[in-house]
């Protein structure tokens, strides 16, 4: 589709809800106002009919598990995921197999995105404790950041060589994107349970085990060493009310040098979720309290916290149906992640306004993401349009992630995504993705 008029639509952008209409020409966002009026047989007129129009969320932590992972899911199964939960763009993370920690291997994963990906997307390269040469050739205006595991996690890329870290925060000006869990914590913590229960340990005890105190020991330190070399440092997924004591919202996020996550699972669930949810809301770093969860929200809302992801990262359904020990921690979000947050509005938690600012513009502030993340002209058009009173209900036959679960299924939300749009083509309409694929490469104001 060369040209695109929407018509009728309450615009949510830069912290303002309007009604008008938006014109698009050759994937490019040319102008937005009210009763536009652009006549030809070559243009596709979509009715809003009153329904909400987005930015394209972009998620900046997600893992597509490909290579090497891939009965798990794709690039190709979970982008189309994506599209449908309003996700347009994505940053995928480096522990695949063969790990994104050579520039020959990120450039592999970059080919197979540019062949198979329905929504744009980029990369972090990884950080190990002996590839700082390889760090050091990566080009910022083409690599989304760096993502550094201070905890284990998901694959074998843990960096606890004090001195290779204080390098690798001298050495380079990317963003750095740290996973803060302290390992030698959670190791004393897990041989105390597995002690007293084998591998079965209760599903309820992973907070503990994963603790406050190993979350606040890791994220301290990397802030701290942040502030002392001067690395631009982000920090993923916070989970604790402690943790919320280390960041700022004195100055505007543009300006900030440490900055911070928080994910659609820690602000939905809290423990005492485990009894009914069991392992398959088992994330690193845990699920904790609902004192922790209200005080995520408050730092949200606050601007302490500045970006709300996904950290999507699918299993298969038997592989966490598997004992405590032998579970992998992470699950399916993208295509939820949207309509959780909207269910949140719903419950007067949040405006639209702070969704969009938390889930589209801050990311791309954050990244310096060029020309995506706003309605504006000369933007690209990555557009949602959302039905705020549409219900529809989490089941096995509408998710669209190949491990064909999630943490949500069974529940009803009451807003429902019609439209996606990928660089102003149209991506995805009521539960149906299209086979055609428009992602591109994001690039970044660097």
């Amino acid at each position: 589709m060369e040209k695109v008029l929407i018509k009728d639509a309450h615009i949510v952008n830069e912290g303002t809800i309007m009604r008008g209409d938006v014109y698009i020409e050759h994937g490019i966002i040319v102008e937005i106002s009210q009763n536009l009026s652009v006549k030809g047989p070559d243009v596709h007129v979509f009715d809003a009919e009153g329904k909400h129009l987005l930015p394209g969320v972009i998620d900046d932590q997600v893992h597509f598990r490909e290579p090497g992972l891939t009965h798990k899911a794709t690039i190709g199964s979970e982008s189309r995921a994506a599209v449908a939960g309003g996700i347009t763009s994505f940053i995928e993370m480096p522990n695949t197999i063969p790990q994104a920690t050579t520039i020959e291997k990120l450039e592999e994963k970059f080919t197979r995105a540019a062949e198979t990906s329905h929504a744009n997307y980029s990369f972090m390269f990884g950080g190990t404790n002996d590839n700082l040469s390889e760090i050091k050739k990566v080009d910022r205006s083409k690599v989304a950041g760096l993502k550094l595991f201070l905890g284990s996690s998901t694959g074998n890329m843990l960096v606890d060589d004090e001195e290779v870290l204080r390098e690798i925060f001298k050495s380079t000006d990317l963003v750095i994107s740290v996973h803060c869990e302290d390992e030698e914590t959670i190791k004393k913590n897990l041989a105390i349970y597995k002690e007293r229960y084998g591998d079965d340990i209760p599903i309820n005890m992973h907070p503990i085990i994963r603790s406050e105190e190993a979350c606040y020991l890791s994220s301290s330190k990397a802030i701290a060493l942040a502030k002392e070399t001067g690395a631009r440092l982000h920090v993923f997924h916070l989970s604790t009310a402690k943790e919320m004591e280390l960041f700022s919202n004195k100055i505007p996020l543009k300006d900030k040098k440490i900055t911070a996550e928080v994910c659609i699972h820690h602000l939905w669930f809290s423990d005492e979720d485990y009894e009914d949810k069991q392992t398959l809301i088992k994330w690193n770093p845990a699920v904790k309290k609902k004192t922790d969860r209200a005080a995520l929200w408050e730092a949200l809302l606050d601007d302490r916290l500045d970006v709300i992801a996904t950290d999507h990262a699918p299993h298969t359904l038997e592989e966490k149906q598997n004992v405590y020990t032998k579970a992998p921690s992470g699950g399916p979000l993208v295509q939820h992640a949207l309509p959780a947050m909207l269910e949140k509005y719903h419950e007067g938690k949040i405006s639209l306004e702070k969704i969009v600012e938390k889930m589209c513009h801050n990311p791309a502030i954050l990244f310096e993401v060029e020309k995506r993340g706003y309605i504006k002209p000369g933007y690209y058009a990555d557009l949602v349009l959302v039905d705020l009173n549409n219900p529809w209900t989490v089941t096995t036959d509408n998710i669209l992630y190949k491990c064909k679960w999630s943490p949500f299924e069974g529940n009803t939300f009451k807003s429902r995504i019609s439209h996606t749009f990928v660089n102003g083509q149209l991506a995805y309409k009521n539960f149906k993705v299209y086979d055609e694929k428009h992602g591109k490469r994001l690039t970044f104001n660097r």
